[in-house]
């Protein structure tokens, strides 16, 4: 009885590191902040609204339908090309106008345009002590490539370049529009 015990654990325990090789992606996460200098109901009046994301300098144009309900839906054009251009098709799951928030995920994005795959996202204004606003953009998400030994345009680096180069534009227009606290 005991031998069979013990043949079992060691069976058990010579698995175990081949299951941590086999492991598929991990949920990756990002966050982007950036104080601007206007009070917070104006910044969320200029970017609290689902249906207009065009304050990004990446969409070029939108579409949608829904306004701020739960289950809006937006098609986000990143070029001219319309409809035959890149897009990124996006559902609201949560809309807050008084704590000023929005949650969405995407619901269509080819990889080739964004590497992410399972991506949700919150955008949230806060007021800063001493006036001003605290933006705040934050994501989780899957590489592009969803098994092992993903290509290096879609692995975890790429897909979190990809998010936090997306985040950090948006908040450098925000600057540009409203400016920094003390400027």
């Amino acid at each position: 009885m005991k031998r069979r015990t013990f043949a079992a654990a060691l069976a058990v325990s010579a698995l175990v590191p081949a299951m941590a090789l086999a492991h598929g992606p991990t949920r990756q996460k990002v966050t982007v902040t950036t104080e601007v200098a206007a009070e917070p109901a104006e910044v969320w009046d200029y970017i609290g609204d689902f249906q207009d994301l065009t304050w990004h300098p990446a969409v070029v144009s939108q579409s949608g339908e829904g306004g701020n309900e739960i289950d809006a839906t937006r098609v986000l054009h990143l070029s001219d090309q319309g409809a035959d251009g890149p897009i990124i098709s996006e559902v609201l799951y949560k809309y807050d106008d008084e704590k000023m928030t929005y949650s969405y995920r995407i619901t269509d994005v080819d990889v080739e345009v964004l590497p992410v795959t399972n991506y949700s996202s919150h955008l949230t204004v806060k007021p800063l002590d001493g006036g001003g606003s605290l933006v705040e953009w934050r994501g989780a998400f899957y590489r592009g490539y969803p098994n092992n030994d993903p290509p290096e345009e879609l692995n975890d680096e790429a897909a979190v370049a990809a998010v936090t180069g997306i985040y950090e534009a948006g908040m450098e227009a925000l600057v540009e529009e409203f400016g920094a606290p003390g400027s």
